[in-house]
């Protein structure tokens, strides 16, 4: 079995002040803090503080649900809650300022040059803050994809991250409107449902609340894909995230538009393009998911044959129910540290099977060796938590063992009849062993160039 190389020595070098962690961090959270102190401002000024406190107790109704659905599709893979934070702030404050103040300017220049107010609020709406908003948002994408490169493997993690952006985006957006249909109500007496604040209310909160994380989705899908093709397609590694922007423009101003298409417009365009658009996407993202699994599941058996793994892991490693009841079979032996540590556990696992996905597909870069040991000595470390409660979970998830058909099955026969397999069991078949968790596994020679290093073993004079 081929070993593994030693970790290269970084060679020491001078680091200027502004490239160390600690400043690049604090430089960001001053430019979001900074941010949401003007747009908090900026909302305050045009709907008043009580329209601004009505504003955000309806806005901030959809956004747990939101979080939690995303969070939900990130279940294979979860990314640190620290990206997911920044994306929630920059669309909150940054890309809210940015669309305010870019669509406000772009408006008054628009009806200063054509004397037309009304059309310019109306190109302003379908062509410019589709624009100047998608792009906001994209932003967000791109920084997670440049920097937090270890993080981005795929469509549900652009998918999630471009969620994410634009709900934070949507809940500033959300208090605006709700506030300046509170202050309208105000002047006109309106109450109940027959209100202006009850009707945005409906239409933005009860049935579009998924309207600008769909559009940005388009975004991070072509991140996702993007982050999925080989390194050396550089073309197209650069064009698909700007088809997926300008896919996420076209639809923003389709929805923005809608309203020019006659009293059922609006409708029109929900029921004909917003409702199928958000079922293939969710479809698009589930099969996503489920490809991660079967990822999961194709690429550990490595380390198994390595002695990283035991043969059950890659089975309740693939399937979101057995991983389920790992964490709960270690909440009640070892308590909410003992969850964690399995949760860490699958994560850490996870990470090395799209790492090893990635070294096949020549994306893995220098530090393949290097991040492949810190994941494997992270399995190593929690081992003596999460083995047993995998191991459980592959019991308790597998699926009965082959029963053989007795003769007089067959009317007349001698011996047993041919072996049947359940519904989610397979024979042996291919370079590596069935998914199952009594399985011998054995390595690939395409995997040669990747050959996992064996585990640590224990001192022969120590206990």
């Amino acid at each position: 079995m081929a070993t593994c190389p030693p970790c290269p020595i970084r060679p020491h070098r001078h680091t200027h002040w502004w490239q160390r962690p600690w400043v690049r961090y604090g430089a960001l959270i001053t430019l979001l803090a900074l941010s949401g102190l003007v747009i908090l401002a900026l909302v305050r000024e045009q709907t008043g503080t009580r329209g601004f406190l009505v504003g955000l107790g309806l806005a901030v109704l959809p956004v747990p649900l939101l979080v939690a659905a995303f969070r939900w599709l990130d279940r294979v893979d979860p990314g640190p809650w620290r990206n997911l934070v920044f994306c929630f702030a920059w669309g909150a404050c940054a890309a809210a300022l940015i669309a305010i103040v870019a669509n406000s300017f772009a408006t008054r220049w628009i009806a200063t040059a054509t004397a037309d107010p009304a059309s310019a609020d109306t190109l302003g709406a379908t062509v410019i803050a589709p624009v100047v908003e998608e792009s906001a948002k994209a932003a967000a994408v791109l920084l997670v994809f440049l920097f937090r490169r270890r993080d981005f493997n795929g469509i549900v993690d652009g998918v999630v991250v471009a969620g994410i952006t634009a709900t934070g985006f949507a809940f500033t957006e959300n208090i605006l409107y709700l506030g300046n249909a509170f202050g309208t109500d105000q002047l006109t007496g309106d109450r109940g449902i027959a209100s202006v604040t009850a009707a945005t209310f409906f239409v933005r909160v009860v049935m579009s609340p998924f309207a600008h994380p769909l559009f940005t989705v388009l975004t991070g899908i072509g991140f996702g894909i993007a982050a999925l093709s080989p390194g050396r397609h550089h073309l197209r590694r650069s064009l698909l995230p700007l088809a997926g922007l300008l896919l996420a423009m076209g639809m923003h101003a389709l929805w923005n538009g809608s309203a020019a298409f006659g009293d059922y417009g609006f409708f029109a365009v929900y029921a004909a393009f917003m409702v199928p658009a958000f079922g293939l996407l969710t479809w698009l993202v589930v099969w996503s998911r489920q490809r991660e699994l079967r990822t999961v599941r194709a690429e550990l058996p490595a380390y198994v044959a390595a002695g990283w793994l035991t043969p059950a892991e890659p089975y309740a490693l693939g399937s979101m129910r057995a991983r389920r009841i790992a964490r709960r079979y270690a909440r009640r032996h070892a308590g909410k540290e003992g969850a964690r540590a399995v949760a860490r556990y699958e994560a850490c696992a996870t990470s090395v099977a799209f790492l090893r996905q990635r070294g096949r597909r020549g994306r893995a870069g220098a530090g393949f060796t290097v991040r492949e040991r810190e994941l494997l000595d992270a399995l190593w470390h929690l081992r003596g938590v999460a083995r047993p409660a995998l191991e459980y979970a592959a019991r308790a998830t597998a699926p009965p063992a082959p029963r053989p058909v007795p003769p007089w099955a067959y009317g007349h026969g001698h011996g047993y009849g041919p072996v049947t397999y359940g519904p989610y069991f397979q024979p042996p078949h291919g370079p590596y062993a069935p998914r199952h968790p009594q399985a011998t596994y054995a390595p690939h020679p395409r995997y040669a160039p990747y050959a996992p290093c064996p585990p640590p073993r224990p001192h022969p004079h120590r206990p």
